[in-house]
């Protein structure tokens, strides 16, 4: 041993002595912190909005806030919309148009719901009837006027247009004049400083009217989406969280064995969770829907300090060692234990903060300082809580319920665990090659796991779980419809019209042939791009704006034509003069969303295929892109998305390999340092390895992504299952010491802790995988490969770290070199 690690040694000896020797101040200190971090819980704010909190400071989120500010886009500045989703057997019959207006007519006649215009079927074919018809009450009367014939052949006229039947669902006939579903966007005038909330109670209001409306009509937009993210929180925390504690307390129960211990173990439970709670309050983190999985990974570690530190001190106790010193001995075995967990885990943890996605590095701060509290609470302020509650048994005569630890030498569990330290010293080399092999080929599999990102994934499924309706009622969750209207915009309709491409072109606009560059490229739109008639991609533009506004007004036509030498419908000269004209007219709102004040800058709107997958439409983004003949960039929504699910990627991956490359270091050092042994640091590392490996391989196997929670499952892998193979290599070393023999060292190792591992990683992996209960996607999978993570570490450190340890022990005691040594390590 260094003298550095003399120093820490002696150090820690130094604070349990104290610890033990005065458990009463202690406690109180610990109270006291207590009492000082609740006060920062009611500080907590809960954020539901799942975009903005993941697309603040991408690249291109940025370049699209840049576009919409050049742009005076009426959707983002100054203007709000909410679509109303009508779905029947026949949404086009007068009957079902004029339920449509009727309820457009209420929305309107309310001031607080801010309705500017409309534009759908109902409010298209009441103004091809009635071209005066400017409001939807007079809508409502020119549709009550026409016949169903004169009706239906208005629907005939106006199915060529792309802006009328874009509405309309794919199974849509215009010769029947039939559809099953249509959709309404209600624009809403509201002031710059407009805020979600606000939004949102408009959206729901606009939804409660709908309940009352004829017809299957709902409302759907930001704002309702909001709400329902919102309530998923808590939702899921009242679902969610009684379970994890109920199955954790029956293990813990089991664990234990008796009253007292079981009710200090909670105690640190909930102290933990206070203070990282506290902690969030006071730092202004926001608790969001993926951090509910912080306090199930807190309870999932206290439990595993807990069981450690009782299960150790009765393994004392049983042999006659008085209370104090026999706290002693446990604290002083396993306060570096937990140290060396402590900071791994906050290693892996922590390389979360290297992401560029603030969710991700907000959870990684709560996680790491939730198992620093964790390791002060169940390292000090446990032993001290527990001395004191046996000194005041004794004093009143309280008996002890179960005192013996959960497996030994002589119990059919500890010679279970044992046994791999039997298997693991013949050829020791030929497994840990054979482990590595299949490790590497699980990891090769894994690494072609899928990466996705969207907000239906933090979403309920459209169908409700069976298992929902045996809760409680209670504990069950509120109704959710958005995940239901999200598929019927899929299925329904051959485009989404809250889904597009954007793509910004720099010109300049005044040239000849400026506008005849920006539509050429459409004549041959990739795959994933909407079409119009003609087979060209289905696109607004500053030159949809000039054809719009010539079919209105004669006089300009007539400027436009005259313009247009090749007779494509396009101007090609003059265009300065166009744009003065069109600028000037009632349109001028319209073009100035397409074409910049300087005539430097256009944007095109693309209408995308209701199936097609972010990365196909990222990719015939750029694609599409670089057709122009001017400099163009692909944006929008989707392509940030698309961006997004790459970050997230190379965010778990760079996570993964931050936090495997700095936990070797560390260890490699700390063992160095506090026995002189730092191959011990590389033979820890190995089950994690694994572990990791075929979690990786697991994800894919199971048809699970990288999305914007499980991102950060092998980095918390890491975190998590670092404790397995410190506290198995921490008493090795200690049994070693004393037996010098690996093989008798691993015995009593893998039989006493061994056993408490066997009990945390049940109790861990059976707690955190409740999450699969939780009412979102994202939080099932993440409990799910949680609890798969700390079986596989579990497992890896019983059967892959002994024949590491062996391999070690050959390498570490041999004074042969070169081929000798290999021999030497390889034979048994």
């Amino acid at each position: 041993m260094t003298r550095l690690g003399e120093w820490i040694e002696t150090s820690v000896r130094w604070t349990n002595e104290r610890i033990v020797s005065h458990p009463g101040p202690v406690v109180v200190a610990f109270l006291v912190m207590t009492v000082v971090l609740a006060a920062g819980m009611p500080l907590i704010q809960t954020s539901s909005d799942v975009e903005d909190t993941f697309t603040e400071g991408i690249p291109e989120q940025q370049a699209y806030d840049s576009i919409q500010e050049e742009f005076e886009d009426p959707f983002t500045n100054g203007e709000e919309t909410t679509q109303l989703i009508h779905t029947g057997s026949d949404v086009l019959t007068r009957q079902a148009l004029l339920d449509e207006l009727r309820l457009l007519e209420r929305i309107e006649d309310r001031d607080d719901l801010r309705m500017d215009s409309a534009n759908g079927p109902a409010t298209s074919v009441a103004q091809a009837l009635d071209p005066g018809a400017e409001t939807i009450a007079q809508q409502r009367r020119a549709l009550e006027g026409a016949t169903d014939r004169e009706v239906r052949r208005t629907i005939r006229k106006l199915a060529n247009n792309p802006q009328f039947s874009r509405t309309l669902s794919n199974d849509f006939n215009s010769q029947e004049a039939t559809a099953s579903a249509s959709i309404t966007l209600v624009s809403h005038d509201v002031p710059p400083a407009f805020g979600d909330d606000e939004l949102q109670d408009i959206q729901l209001s606009i939804d409660a009217l709908t309940e009352d409306a004829n017809g299957d009509i709902r409302a759907y937009g930001t704002g309702v989406m909001n709400a329902e993210l919102n309530n998923i929180i808590g939702d899921s925390m009242t679902m969610v969280m009684p379970v994890v504690l109920l199955l954790l307390l029956a293990f813990l129960v089991v664990a234990y064995r008796d009253p007292f211990d079981l009710m200090l173990g909670l105690v640190g439970l909930v102290m933990t969770i206070i203070w990282t709670f506290g902690f969030l309050g006071y730092s202004g983190i926001p608790f969001s829907q993926q951090m509910i999985i912080v306090p199930v990974l807190l309870l999932a570690v206290g439990v595993d300090f807990g069981i450690h530190v009782v299960n150790r001190y009765r393994e004392e106790t049983v042999e006659g060692v008085n209370p104090v010193p026999a706290m002693e001995t446990a604290t002083n075995q396993l306060a570096i234990a937990f140290l060396i967990v402590t900071v791994t885990a906050v290693i892996g943890f922590g390389a979360n903060l290297v992401s560029d996605l603030q969710p991700i590095r907000q959870l990684g701060i709560a996680l790491s300082v939730g198992i620093v509290f964790t390791y002060f609470i169940f390292g000090w302020f446990l032993p001290a809580a527990k001395l004191l509650v046996d000194r005041l048994r004794e004093n009143y005569g309280i008996p002890e319920f179960g005192s013996d630890p959960i497996s030994s030498e002589d119990s059919a569990l500890g010679r279970v665990l044992a046994m791999s330290a039997t298997v693991g010293r013949h050829a020791p080399l030929l497994l840990v090659v054979a482990v590595i092999l299949l490790s590497a080929g699980a990891g090769a599999y894994g690494s072609g796991v899928d990466t996705t990102f969207d907000q239906e994934s933090f979403l309920p499924p459209e169908e409700e779980a069976g298992y929902v309706e045996y809760f409680p009622a209670a504990l069950q969750p509120g109704e959710y419809t958005v995940t239901e209207t999200l598929n019927l915009l899929e299925d329904r309709f051959e485009t989404n019209i809250g889904q597009s491409l954007l793509i910004y072109v720099e010109g300049p606009f005044e040239e000849a042939h400026a506008l005849e560059a920006l539509t050429a490229p459409d004549d041959s739109p990739p795959s994933s791009l909407a079409v119009g008639e003609g087979g060209q991609a289905d696109a607004q533009s500053i030159v949809t704006v000039i054809q719009s506004y010539a079919d209105r007004n004669p006089e300009f036509a007539a400027l436009v034509e005259r313009n247009d030498r090749n007779g494509d419908g396009v101007p090609d000269r003059n265009l300065d003069r166009i744009y003065d004209e069109l600028f000037a007219s009632p349109m001028g709102d319209r073009a100035s969303q397409y074409l910049a004040d300087d005539r430097r800058g256009a944007k095109i709107e693309y209408s995308v295929k209701a199936d097609a997958s972010q990365q196909e439409i990222s990719a015939d983004g750029a694609e599409h892109a670089e057709s122009f003949r001017y400099t163009a960039t692909a944006t929008g929504q989707t392509v940030i998305f698309a961006a997004i699910s790459d970050i997230l990627f190379q965010s778990a991956i760079q996570g993964m390999v931050l936090a495997l490359v700095l936990t070797a270091i560390f260890l490699v050092v700390v063992y160095g340092v506090l026995e002189g042994k730092p191959g011990l640091g590389v033979v820890n590392v190995l089950p994690i390895g694994v572990a990791v490996a075929f979690l990786l391989g697991t994800m894919r196997a199971l048809g699970m992504s990288l999305n914007g929670l499980t991102t950060m499952i092998l980095s918390i892998a890491i975190g998590l299952g670092v404790a397995y193979s410190v506290h198995i290599t921490h008493r090795f070393t200690d049994e070693y010491d004393d037996r010098t023999d690996a093989l008798e060292a691993l015995r009593p190792t893998l039989s006493g802790t061994g056993g408490a591992l066997a009990g945390s990683m049940l109790t861990t992996s059976i707690g955190t995988g409740a999450l699969a209960l939780a009412i979102t996607p994202v939080l099932g999978d993440f409990g799910l490969l949680i609890a798969l993570s700390v079986l596989y570490s579990f497992v890896a450190s019983i059967l892959v770290l002994p024949p590491g340890l062996f391999l070690w022990e050959r390498f570490n005691t041999t004074d042969r070199t070169g081929l000798a040594r290999a021999v030497a390590i390889v034979l048994p």
